[in-house]
């Protein structure tokens, strides 16, 4: 038997479409029920109950009670960005579902992964942070510089010490699934997406399961000031 983690049991969990489909609509890091999980899938509650069941044991969600009411989530951007890099790889084998919509160009435009901000915009994001050097990359690995730090306490009013967090790093590079291009996640571009919310740049779209991330026409302006190409 070959030591090891077990990648066979983790994509036995997400390999199952009800399964895949349950943790998709996690990704736009809201909690949600399992009848509401249900409905995203397209199964019975009684169904959707047994999957989260094995999502769980599995340590890809976890519950939260509330009242008479228990949520879902993903257990943490680590899962998140493994959907991602799975929706990447299907996208680039030609893996895609057949339905498209007006929300499409959106979606890929901007979009919430779990806590980030992805899409082209996150992309852009991250090139442009790099290019300044406010920040370096090598390969997956992204660190903070000092002046990245000066730029970040004037401009979005985010100091070192709102990013220190024990499980999560400061930067991660998250590999984007329509642009095929890393975008930035970790406690930083979490901290990045609830600034932008904050100073009413940028909304998550309020339609139950979207991703989407509608920036105002003032976020716009702001957001190309600082990141623009």
């Amino acid at each position: 038997m070959k030591s090891g983690p077990d990648i066979a049991m983790v994509a036995s969990l997400v390999g199952d479409p009800a399964r895949a489909n349950m943790l998709t609509a996690l990704m736009n890091g809201r909690a949600l029920t399992a009848s509401e999980l249900a409905q995203e899938a397209g199964i019975t509650p009684q169904t959707a109950s047994s999957h989260l069941a094995k999502l769980e044991a599995g340590g890809l969600v976890e519950p939260e009670k509330q009242g008479r009411h228990r949520y879902y989530r993903l257990t943490d951007d680590d899962v998140a960005g493994v959907l991602e890099g799975l929706a990447g790889l299907a996208a680039r084998t030609g893996h895609m579902r057949v339905r498209t919509g007006p929300k499409d160009p959106a979606l890929r435009r901007a979009r919430i992964c779990y806590d980030h901000l992805a899409g082209d915009l996150g992309v852009q994001m991250l090139d442009s942070l790099r290019e300044r050097h406010l920040v370096r990359q090598r390969k997956q690995e992204i660190e903070l510089t000092a002046e990245g730090e000066r730029f970040l306490a004037k401009h979005l009013q985010i100091s070192p010490d709102m990013l220190s967090h024990p499980r999560r790093p400061v930067c991660k590079a998250c590999l984007d699934w329509s642009e095929r291009r890393h975008h930035l996640a970790g406690t930083l571009g979490a901290a990045m997406m609830q600034r932008f919310a904050e100073l009413k740049w940028a909304a998550r779209d309020p339609t139950p399961g979207s991703r989407v991330v509608n920036f105002t026409r003032t976020g716009e302006k702001q957001f190309a000031a600082l990141f623009g190409k």
